[in-house]
């Protein structure tokens, strides 16, 4: 028995089995749910054997399960937008955190955090998968009601006060949006020998500068987990520099 495997992606799970059998006619198809290219990938296994030496009971393992995604309700948008959230960019938000099952906060911003709000950077894993799925295309003043699943959230392991396994909601405000390091506008700026590539200084130094700018209190260890972050990402030949080939963020892959 020959198994030949391929990736398959669960944002394609409008696929039936039959149809997924065409590949293969007369074969017995099973899926596994494994993490593919993406989180919730999963791997197609086509065993070639004749159906006669398949038992007729032998049942599909898995079935496909769609991409968890996050609810997202508008509760409150302003008249004029000059501006939608997109990846990389920097937020200072206000928020609130409960979970579903019984109502009960486990976090706020006005509470816990001496009535400050917080700046995180939109898609970098910065935040929950939740949030940086739920947040694009966010007008500041707009305030929003993200349901996330424990997949986006903290999933089986849990966190704190949040048990494992569980479905959270967040009540969150945009306050500000401001160019994160990573986004094109802010190449420029940030090169500032204009040799057209970026140091980890030249980027740190940004960082500090937009943060203070906007009054938030400077955390270097918080600053440098950023710019480790960023240079892993972008630095394709690890010279510990970032040219302005390099230099090309896809946001919305975020």
């Amino acid at each position: 028995m020959h198994c030949s495997a391929r990736r398959y992606s669960a944002r394609r799970a409008s696929w039936s089995l039959d149809q997924l059998a065409l590949a293969s006619p007369g074969a017995l198809l099973k899926i596994q749910s494994r993490p593919g290219s993406g989180p919730f990938g999963s791997k197609v296994c086509i065993f070639t054997s004749s159906p006669r030496e398949v038992p007729m009971h032998v049942a599909v393992s898995a079935a496909l399960i769609p991409e968890p995604e996050v609810k997202i309700e508008v509760l409150q948008k302003p008249f004029i937008c000059h501006r939608k959230t997109k990846g990389g960019d920097l937020m200072l938000v206000h928020y609130e955190g409960y979970l579903e099952k019984d109502g009960s906060l486990f976090h706020s911003t006005h509470k816990h955090n001496n009535g400050q709000p917080i700046w995180f950077t939109l898609g970098i894993l910065e935040a929950l998968k939740g949030w940086d799925q739920g947040l694009k295309g966010m007008c500041v003043g707009e305030k929003r009601k993200l349901i996330i699943p424990p997949a986006l959230g903290y999933g089986k392991e849990g966190k704190g006060k949040i048990p494992p396994e569980s479905t959270l909601i967040f009540n969150i405000d945009l306050l500000e949006i401001r160019n994160g390091p990573r986004s094109h506008e802010s190449f420029q700026e940030m090169d500032l020998n204009d040799d057209w590539k970026l140091s980890k200084h030249e980027v740190k130094v940004y960082l500090k500068k937009e943060f203070e700018k906007h009054g938030a209190v400077v955390n270097e260890s918080h600053h440098d987990a950023l710019v480790e972050d960023i240079f892993d990402k972008e630095d394709e030949d690890k010279d510990g520099f970032i040219s302005a080939r390099e230099f090309t963020y896809v946001h919305d892959e975020l």
